[in-house]
């Protein structure tokens, strides 16, 4: 039914604060990863940024709960999503800051 609420989101809501904070922890975990990392051509093997996004998806989960997103729901699919959107968005960030070797 449209009108079901999940902790006082409704369903949609609750769909877009998941993959927004999601995008915005894959972005912040590439720029993260830039910084401690590197952006050298040696720094794209380095395994740490791949640690560094995995710390990106972890930390999710207590801000899911602040805003009202009942994680207690979360079934596998919606872990693989917030892990996978993560991924993506640290991915692509990471690659454009490798390839023009920005400092940060």
């Amino acid at each position: 039914m449209a009108t079901e609420t999940t902790a006082g989101l409704s369903d949609h809501m609750r769909g877009v604060t998941v993959t927004t904070i999601s995008c915005f922890a894959g972005i912040a975990a590439a720029l993260a990863s830039a910084f401690f990392v590197g952006t050298t051509p040696e720094a794209a093997g380095d395994t740490l940024a791949v640690l560094i996004m995995a710390g990106f998806i972890f930390i999710q989960f207590p801000i899911f709960k602040l805003v009202g997103v009942d994680v207690s729901e979360f079934g596998i699919k919606d872990n693989l999503f917030v892990s996978f959107m993560t991924f993506c968005l640290w991915f692509i960030t990471y690659a454009l800051l490798l390839s023009s070797a920005v400092t940060l």
